[in-house]
C-alpha cells in the first residue's frame, strides 16, 4: 500500500471541506461524495 504524504492528505481534507461547505445537512454531503466517488469509477472503467 502506498503511503500518503502530508500534502496529499491535505489536499483530501480540503476537498471535504469545500464539499461540505455547500451543504445544508449530512446527508445531502453523503450524496454529493457518492456521485464524486461513483464518477471516478466510471472514467476508471
Amino acid at each position: 500500500m502506498e503511503e500518503m504524504t502530508d500534502r496529499q492528505y491535505d489536499g483530501i481534507l480540503q476537498m471535504i471541506e469545500m464539499i461540505l461547505d455547500g451543504c445544508k445537512d449530512i446527508e445531502e454531503a453523503k450524496k454529493k461524495i457518492k456521485e464524486l466517488r461513483e464518477g471516478k469509477k466510471e472514467k476508471a472503467e
